[in-house]
């Protein structure tokens, strides 16, 4: 039996190192508010510790799953962060959708320390992480991949890896780009409906077994069309990643024209209220 660290019990960690456990791992988690990691105990067993350290200490495999860059380098870095309770030869997989800078940051600090690291982002959303269906886009040595996905097969339908270090915060920024401009073209033609007259519930049901059909129409259309927002993910994170992208475009040359334009809409959405209602929100932006 691997021993695992979990660091972070949001929306996605929370039921992501369940599934560890659940699979007969021994988990020890950690989270910055100490109820809910005490709550996540009381629910699957396993331990809890009071600072990433303590919880990395003799694990085969640490796993963080935070906010930002900066959240991520809180729990890593310093006397309390994982790397320090990491043993030698041991393993960080970073969940957290963060920048590709960040992810060779610290795959260099690991490696000084004679420890080895994955960047690992998700796709699924909550409900993914929740039903263990993730999407996982990974970066890093191909023997050190080999040896976490089993593990991560816990919570993950499927998992790639697809390069060198990085190579795992660049896809997920490629797999946002994408989302974005499809749930856009979903609003609009919804919008359209609505205005025509369609009956939508027919219209998605109809349209989405052919070309135009996608996981954003099937788990996301009918909110859509009622104006439901409340779940999934916030606004404000899909932001915040797009954010990374244009940084990376700006490094490499690549047109983001539209997805900048797209960004500017969810601003607008902000400015609604917005910043915490699902990314499909961007139907709000059109009147009934």
């Amino acid at each position: 039996m691997k021993k695992i660290a979990f660091i972070g019990l949001g929306v996605m960690g929370y039921p992501m190192a369940g599934h560890l456990a659940k699979a007969g791992f021994d988990v020890c988690v950690y989270n910055r508010t100490i109820e809910k990691a005490q709550k996540w105990v009381k629910e699957f067993g396993g331990g809890f510790a009071e600072t990433p350290q303590l919880a990395a200490k003799d694990c085969d495999i640490a796993f963080s799953c935070v906010g930002n860059d900066d959240d991520v380098r809180g729990v890593v870095l310093g006397e309390k962060g994982i790397l320090a309770g990491l043993p030698t030869g041991a393993i960080l997989v970073d969940h957290t959708t963060a920048s590709a800078e960040l992810a060779r940051e610290l795959s260099l600090s690991a490696k000084q320390q004679d420890k080895h690291f994955i960047d690992a982002p998700v796709s699924g959303g909550q409900a993914g992480a929740e039903n263990g269906v993730l999407t996982v886009m990974c970066g890093g040595e191909p023997s050190i991949f080999e040896k976490v996905k089993p593990v991560m097969d816990a919570y993950a339908r499927f998992s790639q890896l697809m390069g060198e270090v990085g190579s795992g915060q660049l896809a997920k920024m490629v797999n946002q780009i994408c989302f974005v401009n499809t749930v856009q073209g979903l609003a609009e033609g919804l919008n359209f409906a609505q205005k025509a007259g369609l009956d939508t519930t027919k219209l998605i049901e109809t349209i989405s077994k052919g070309a135009a059909g996608s996981w954003q129409m099937d788990n996301r259309g009918t909110t859509m069309c009622d104006r439901e927002f409340d779940f999934g993910f916030a606004v404000d994170w899909v932001r915040k990643d797009l954010g990374m992208a244009f940084d990376e475009a700006e490094k490499i040359g690549a047109d983001l024209t539209v997805t900048k334009q797209l960004d500017g809409y969810y601003q607008e959405v902000q400015k609604m209220g917005g910043n915490r209602w699902d990314t499909s929100s961007l139907i709000a932006r059109f009147k009934k």
